[in-house]
């Protein structure tokens, strides 16, 4: 009876209570084998097509290897990648299958927490040459920072990460996830990124690990 989400412009968004209640960090490829697993299970036949949706990063960083994997696996079955920063309706049959980094609200759905998703700030390597990387969360103030524009969601997840900075701090704003990951590997700043993704570049360092991190659920 806790309610965990509230509704935005953009759709339903965890509140609070909801990133309180997020579990111990894993990364994104931790979770690969079970989102095989379950999306094999929930196909009876081996044959035919399935709308996935997920998020713009999600969608374009972790999925096609673990789609490339399943598609080897199941020739025969087509997949409609649907990219969306805003959770799509499964009720009425805008996907079969949602990647969400939260719960869904919707009593009627079946949901599957499939692992957790770690998110940190990084900056590149030429970044991190030239000026330097924070010692201290007092630090951040100088320093070029990538951050989100209007997205609510991201601006309570900043706060569940210790991050106190006002939106007038970013030198570049930003809601697309892709985009600020573009930014950071071309070395503009420091910004967020998930460990997953991070781990994969070795030029990316991670700012502060022990006091800037985020835990995100992971759920189908």
């Amino acid at each position: 009876g806790v309610t965990l989400f509230v509704r935005s412009q953009s759709g339903l968004r965890p509140n609070a209570t909801a990133f309180a209640l997020v579990a111990h960090a894993e990364n994104m490829e931790a979770s690969a084998a079970a989102l095989m697993r379950t999306a094999s299970g929930e196909t009876k036949e081996e044959a035919g097509t399935v709308r996935l949706t997920a998020s713009h990063v999600v969608g374009a960083e972790v999925l096609p290897g673990i789609l490339a994997e399943f598609h080897q696996a199941h020739p025969r079955i087509a997949i409609e990648l649907v990219l969306s920063n805003i959770p799509s309706d499964l009720l009425r049959a805008e996907a079969d299958i949602a990647v969400r980094m939260f719960r869904p609200a919707q009593d009627a759905l079946v949901a599957k927490r499939i692992g957790t998703m770690l998110v940190g700030l990084f900056a590149h390597r030429r970044y991190a040459d030239r000026y330097g990387l924070p010692a201290t969360l007092e630090d951040l103030e100088g320093h070029t920072l990538i951050g989100y524009d209007r997205d609510p969601f991201w601006i309570r997840a900043a706060a569940a990460m210790n991050l106190q900075v006002p939106r007038e701090q970013f030198a570049l704003r930003c809601d697309s996830e892709l985009a600020q990951l573009a930014a950071l590997r071309a070395g503009f700043g420091i910004g967020a990124c998930q460990l997953g993704i991070a781990r994969r570049d070795p030029d990316l360092k991670q700012v502060l690990p022990e006091r800037l991190s985020l835990t995100l659920e992971i759920w189908l």
